[in-house]
């Protein structure tokens, strides 16, 4: 069994963390499409892509998200521990391209208490990360 996440007090502002890193290949962008029903060529078609402002293919903003999601699950920081999801504000910086590194870098923004003493609100800053780049 994996081991347990963090429980609300660990949770400091102003605390880091980093998440892992994972490569976003054209095969994922081309599973997202099936999924999901975006067959935008931009993702798909190399030629048509190559017609665009980005000169390629490029990943569909919501599979960077997705990704980012993956990785703070593998990083186990609520394993066990998260009772609800609350809600999401992302924005989408820059391009993800097939082949790219991400990795995902996570900020406590805030955190308050509860009626029940055991659990709190926290709010998780995130960003998609290609080395220093700021994708998402």
């Amino acid at each position: 069994m994996a081991e347990e996440g963090l429980v609300w007090e660990e949770f400091v502002e102003g605390r880091t963390f980093e998440a892992g890193t994972r490569e976003v290949t054209q095969d994922d962008v081309e599973s997202f499409a099936a999924v999901s029903g975006d067959r935008n060529p931009l993702h798909l078609d190399a030629s048509y892509a190559e017609g665009t402002v980005f000169g390629r293919r490029v990943a569909h903003g919501v599979l960077g998200l997705a990704v980012a999601t993956g990785l703070l699950n593998r990083r186990g920081l609520t394993r066990g521990t998260l009772v609800a999801f609350l809600g999401l504000t992302w924005d989408f910086v820059g391009p993800l391209y097939p082949g790219t590194e991400v990795g995902l870098r996570l900020e406590v923004r805030s955190r308050r208490g509860t009626s029940r003493p055991d659990r709190g609100l926290v709010v998780l800053g995130a960003e998609l990360v290609a080395g220093s780049e700021v994708l998402q």
